[in-house]
């Protein structure tokens, strides 16, 4: 048996490897790498890209991964034999809150625009174990909640327990690379092990190299990182250890951010009526519409024109949740996107 030695989601998964409980422990997976993308994409919509565009571009591409990952666990959680509940109510987190799972469980995760505090947010969030040690890099210390890495170690590791007897026979609901760059077919126990290293390795890196092995980047942690220190993380051939922040520039420009409230939806709602409760509402029926349509994707309907109906509501999230935060049409008026349940638009 396979036991955490600290507490994740009131011990839900103390009992691991059973099979009830791994399937668990992979929907709250699913919920865990969902519930960093509205967080992510609040702080990337709230930039003026013209002003920092190189903070916009990593954002853009941890959310892109994030998507991948999600598509991961999913893939794996069927395999085991489990249901998608992407596009429940209850699928979709609340602001502020912790993240599922108990991950960096004395974490409250905001909605909020970019700045130098939320950035810290995002550390937290994908923050390794051990960090590694780089020119200006600070070593953690202390005892820390569970970190992502270690969440999927423990399912991974339960995964081998169980063995290859309790995949489903042939494969079901899956999302291949042919739909998705970088996604795996899960099978058995070596491809759900394969798939979940990917999510580990992109978010944390590895215990040598802050580099993807799938990826031509540097995880998740080290890619936020070098908005801090303000430079990128690049090698450093026969300069111990090997990598600094001594690449190219990185500038914040704090007027380059809209002036967005934090968790829109806490403690009140937009005043109904109100054009922002107009715009809020419509963004959230586009954010569970696409939802539903991934809910679709991840549970058997895996086609091109599902794919391509997925695609097509995030372009239309990201329309609306620009125009929102830009103050288009009144910029007297900026609105944030609360990412709520919304099966119905009472707007129309």
């Amino acid at each position: 048996m396979i036991r955490l030695q600290r507490s994740l989601a009131a011990g839900l998964y103390e009992a691991l490897p059973n099979p009830a409980a791994v399937i668990q422990a992979l929907q709250s997976a699913v919920e865990l790498e969902h519930a960093t993308i509205p967080v992510y994409l609040y702080g990337l919509y709230s930039l003026d890209e013209s002003r920092n565009p190189e903070i916009a571009d990593i954002l853009r591409s941890v959310v892109i991964e994030e998507m991948l990952h999600m598509t991961l666990a999913s893939n794996v959680l069927n395999a085991l034999g489990g249901d998608s509940e992407v596009g429940n109510p209850g699928f979709v987190p609340n602001f502020p809150g912790p993240l599922p799972g108990g991950v960096e469980s004395e974490l409250v995760v905001h909605l909020a625009p970019f700045s130098m505090d939320q950035l810290q947010t995002f550390l937290t969030i994908e923050r390794p174990e051990q960090p590694l040690e780089f020119p200006v890099l600070k070593a953690a210390t202390g005892a820390e909640p569970i970190t992502i890495g270690e969440f999927y170690t423990a399912i991974s590791r339960a995964i081998g327990q169980l063995g290859d007897s309790a995949f489903v026979k042939p494969p079901r609901n899956q999302v291949g690379p042919d739909l998705m760059d970088g996604s795996i077919v899960v099978t058995d126990v070596a491809s759900a092990q394969e798939a979940l290293r990917i999510i580990i390795e992109q978010g944390e890196g590895t215990s040598t190299s802050p580099e993807e092995i799938d990826g031509d980047e540097v995880a998740h942690y080290y890619r936020f990182l070098q908005i801090e220190k303000g430079r990128l993380l690049v090698e450093t051939p026969g300069q111990p250890p090997g990598w600094a922040y001594a690449g190219a520039p990185i500038k914040f420009d704090p007027a380059g951010v809209y002036a967005v409230p934090t968790d829109p939806a806490y403690p009140k709602p937009y005043p109904p009526g109100s054009a922002q409760a107009m715009a809020n509402d419509n963004f959230n029926y586009t954010y569970t519409s696409l939802l539903l349509a991934l809910r679709g994707l991840f549970s058997g309907n895996a086609t091109n024109t599902q794919m391509n109906r997925a695609i097509g509501l995030m372009m239309s999230l990201k329309g609306q949740a620009k125009a929102m935060m830009a103050g288009i049409p009144n910029p007297a008026v900026l609105t944030g996107p609360s990412f709520q349940y919304q099966p119905v638009n009472p707007a129309g």
